[in-house]
């Protein structure tokens, strides 16, 4: 196991921007930028042991500057949507910034992805990691209390990449983090992902309206093409004329996943026929959005790739959407003084 720190850049007021490149001894090798504490690449074997990076990104810091679609970025302090961009802890209204239609998006428009972290790389028992550590003032982004947030991508001897969030603040706040990576196992410069097959954990998932914001609803997948308990192909069902399907443009909703609360257990795989690559998705969180770049148009990448709509996908692991108002759902509020602490495992093998 190795990690390699090279100078990737500088931020617009001069500071300087680095690149670690994790090395495991299969050779499998993932790379991370303190720019945002951004997930770059990750190169696995493929079948006939070619190298294949299967994550989107950019060339270069000066682009994950602007990075639209969240290429590999951690997403916090709430991940997904939170409706009317407003919420309220112990009897306190927060209003937050409206980005997406009435509702806040990824805790925008201030993201995490756009600051400078702190970092350090070590060796460790489980393998290979580096840490990237944020404050987070009182009333940044609209949340309250001051947090400390650090985030460890630790490359294993299994070909797993594993993500560990902590956060401590000194005030009740919302605490809800996810990396959205998005995949293609074809190669991050594969075209089109639409017959890749994908399974999820989930008998149900959270129904929501036309802005994407949960009913409060749990609706039974069995018989809609929201089914993924069985492994089948993106484009199986994704054209289907389903409420969901519409309303999204294509799958981008949250799973309600199976496992017991708080257990770090399989929920998503999905696999390529054409390369042979598997990935696994492992979590302690309660739910997944699973969303296959509906929105992507015309964007160009790593190695002058274009990637377009549906040429990838993405597993963000979560809390349910809009939970901080639903009091039916989990709660994403972290106590005052308290651990918010969660794992997610990408986990790369090819297919038997």
């Amino acid at each position: 196991m190795a990690y390699k720190k090279e100078l990737w850049g500088n931020m617009p007021d001069g500071r300087e921007v680095y690149l670690y490149t994790l090395v495991n001894r299969n050779g499998v090798s993932a790379s991370f930028t303190n720019l945002g504490a951004v997930w770059v690449n990750m190169n696995v074997p493929d079948r006939d042991g070619n190298v294949v990076d299967v994550v989107l990104g950019f060339d270069s810091a000066d682009e994950y500057l602007i990075n639209p679609p969240h290429f590999g970025a951690p997403i916090g302090r709430n991940a997904n949507r939170i409706a009317g961009a407003k919420f309220t802890i112990n009897g306190k209204d927060y209003k937050l910034e409206p980005n997406n239609g009435p509702n806040n998006l990824h805790s925008g428009p201030d993201l995490y992805q756009s600051r400078l972290w702190d970092s350090e790389a070590e060796e460790n028992d489980l393998g290979t990691s580096v840490s990237f550590s944020l404050f987070s003032p009182d009333g940044d982004q609209g949340f309250p209390g001051n947090a400390n947030i650090t985030i460890t991508y630790t490359l294993t001897p299994d070909n797993s990449l594993d993500i560990s969030y902590h956060m401590i603040c000194d005030a009740d706040t919302v605490a809800n983090f996810t990396n959205h990576s998005y995949f293609n196992l074809d190669g991050h410069d594969g075209k089109d992902t639409l017959k890749q097959r994908v399974w999820i954990d989930a008998d149900t998932y959270t129904r929501a309206d036309e802005g994407s914001i949960p009913t409060g609803e749990f609706t039974p997948v069995k018989g809609t093409p929201m089914d993924f308990t069985v492994m089948k192909p993106i484009e199986q069902d994704i054209h289907e004329d389903y409420e969901a399907l519409v309303f999204g443009g294509g799958y981008d909703h949250n799973w309600v996943l199976n496992h017991p609360q708080g257990e770090v257990s399989l929920c998503a795989a999905s696999e390529s026929d054409k390369t042979g690559i598997r990935m696994e998705v492992y979590t302690d969180l309660p739910g997944i959005q699973f969303y296959t770049a509906n929105f992507l148009k015309n964007m160009t990448g790593k190695g002058g790739a274009v990637y377009e709509k549906r040429c990838c996908y993405c597993f963000e692991t979560q809390y349910y959407p809009d939970s901080v108002n639903k009091p039916e759902f989990q709660s994403p509020v972290l106590k005052a003084g308290e651990e918010y602490k969660t794992t997610t495992i990408y986990k790369f093998s090819n297919i038997k």
